[in-house]
């Protein structure tokens, strides 16, 4: 199988995000061949360098969605668009402005989510992010005023505006060019001032409309990319892959909706991180200096094109239940929805989980000295407040942390600091804490492996990652933390067991090779149920084409039947 892998910012850079998970699936899968359709973010990306490569991925192929539109980027006939291929633009363009401008009629964070975005989304708890849907919808959407669309037709209008620019640059090219022309200023000028615009993009100023307009070349180029080759083309470009596997619903999975409406390829699309919750969370940051117009028509392209990759992905794979809340929240039918958890390399922490149960450890080195609590990440505040509790009860404790001390603070009494976490660190451990995390806590899943007991927070997916082999406190509550500490550490037996059937759940759910078995079943299941293309095979792949793929003999009727056959 030859399957398109596409990323944004990720893979095979490797500053990217979420390249680890990557390069496992790819090493894992050998019988299949892989094609990187990669988008960069930045110059110093770029610079960064790749992942050393496996030989089965066949070749890489990359793009910014940064800086200056690329050039040449011109019409097929006279260097600019012609009459009738500017009509066949302003068409679909004012679709996709239509779309971007309609009041939110429902959906996830709506077109109002800049609010959110650039300020609003910390309503979601003390933690400040938006875990849940349903709260960064609350924070998000603005109270407009007048008509609101259907979400269906808001979502309808959104997918011709965006498939309709898809085929003309397919055709005539010289999308980027028009996007950035006088022409697509003053349609979406005259889109935010119909009726029923939201009430924010109804003020929009000319400064506004050229950094909206810049926003949408960047975020559409793949669009006028050349990957997509045709069946009788020398490079094929995804037009050859059996499979497009994105990294998110982002613009990397552009190139799959393409490749899927041009020659029917299955999209595949897995997240570890919701690419709308991302925007919602960097909002402020990245929106530094744009006004609410701006941030209300840049959340409300994130949200439609969400939703549009949702609806027409043959298969989504969240990588916990929080991701896959926003992605139901969002759009995605529960039927195509399949959680597949990340996956950890455990043979570091080998030896420590097997000498879980022996004092000394594999190499002689105490494991589990009974007053040792280990921090994973930055300490928060409550921290010193639990610890104290717990030196207050135990003074033998000793608390040791991963992570940087506070400038210009000396650490308490009882106090160390690390820089790195290694399987040792986790073996000098009796009890293993967390903080708070805006992810899935992969550190909790490494110490779980060293056969450690753990106390977290109630937040993001820890109770999915520990279930019943860890205890779970209130975020930010330092006499429960210390209370649960102080539990453990006093029962030696108890903290043994947490660690023994930690150690076993993690072996598991969340080793690399249940990841990558999860994924060749789901390739294998999406390729049969894919219906056969009969002129894409390509000859030089052995078994390219499938026995029995060639349609059956036509026979015609002979123009006069025998005698016999009961007409004369």
């Amino acid at each position: 199988m030859r399957v398109g892998l596409l990323t944004e910012g990720g893979y095979p850079y490797a500053a990217g995000e979420g390249g680890e998970w990557c390069d496992q699936l790819v090493r894992g899968l050998d019988q299949h061949d892989f094609e990187v359709y990669a988008l960069s973010r930045g110059a110093r990306q770029e610079r960064g360098g790749w992942y050393g490569l496996p030989k089965q991925v066949r070749r890489v192929r990359t793009a910014p969605l940064w800086g200056d539109p690329p050039e040449g980027d011109t019409g097929r006939a006279y260097g600019a668009y012609g009459r009738r291929e500017r009509q066949r633009f302003e068409e679909h363009f004012g679709e996709l402005a239509a779309a971007l401008v309609a009041t939110d009629a429902g959906g996830a964070g709506g077109a109002g989510g800049a609010r959110g975005a650039g300020g609003a989304a910390d309503a979601s708890g003390a933690s400040g992010t938006p875990d849940d849907p349903a709260t960064a919808d609350a924070a998000g959407t603005g109270g407009a005023e007048g008509a609101a669309p259907s979400a269906e037709g808001q979502a309808y209008r959104f997918a011709e505006g965006l498939h309709g620019l898809a085929d003309l640059a397919r055709e005539a090219g010289g999308l980027g060019a028009a996007l950035r022309s006088e022409q697509a200023l003053r349609t979406l000028e005259a889109a935010c001032r119909a009726p029923g615009a939201h009430p924010a993009a109804y003020g929009i100023r000319v400064a506004d409309l050229l950094a909206v307009s810049a926003f949408l070349e960047r975020v559409l180029r793949p669009l006028s990319l050349d990957w997509y080759g045709a069946a009788g083309d020398h490079d094929r470009g995804l037009a050859a892959v059996d499979l497009c596997h994105a990294t998110s619903a982002g613009p990397a999975a552009l190139p799959g909706l393409l490749a899927k409406r041009f020659f029917g390829t299955p999209l595949l699309v897995t997240e570890y991180e919701v690419r709308l919750r991302a925007h919602y969370l960097s909002g402020a940051a990245d929106s530094a200096g744009l006004s609410l117009a701006v941030r209300t028509l840049i959340s409300s392209f994130h949200r439609l094109l969400s939703a549009e990759v949702y609806g027409r992905a043959d298969l989504i794979t969240p990588g916990d239940a929080r991701v896959r809340r926003w992605q139901e929240r969002c759009g995605a039918a529960r039927e195509r929805l399949r959680t597949v958890h990340p996956g950890v390399d455990e043979r570091p922490y080998d030896a420590v989980g097997q000498g879980a149960e022996d004092p000394r450890g594999p190499a002689g080195a105490s494991l589990d000295d009974g007053r040792t609590l280990l921090w994973l990440g930055d300490p928060e505040p409550h921290l010193w407040d639990a610890f104290a509790a717990v030196r207050a009860a135990e003074p033998g404790a000793a608390l040791r942390v991963v992570g940087a001390p506070a400038p210009g603070a000396g650490p308490p009494d009882g106090v160390t600091y690390e820089e790195t976490v290694r399987p040792e660190t986790y073996a000098a451990g009796s009890v293993v804490l967390a903080g708070a995390a805006d992810a899935f806590p992969l550190p909790l899943v490494e110490a779980m492996f060293c056969g450690r007991a753990t106390v977290a927070p109630d937040a993001c997916a820890v109770r999915e990652a520990v279930g019943g082999t860890g205890l779970v406190v209130p975020p930010g509550d330092p006499a429960a933390l210390a209370a649960a500490c102080l539990d453990l550490l006093r029962d030696p037996g108890r903290r043994a067991r947490l660690g023994a059937a930690a150690r076993e759940r993690a072996l598991e759910l969340f080793t690399v090779e249940r990841h990558v078995t999860a994924f060749r079943g789901i390739y294998l299941e999406l390729i049969s149920r894919a219906p056969v293309r009969q002129d894409g095979s390509d000859p030089s792949v052995p078994f390219g084409r499938a026995a029995g793929a060639h349609p059956p003999l036509h026979w015609s009727p002979r123009a006069a039947s025998p005698t016999w056959a009961g007409r004369p």
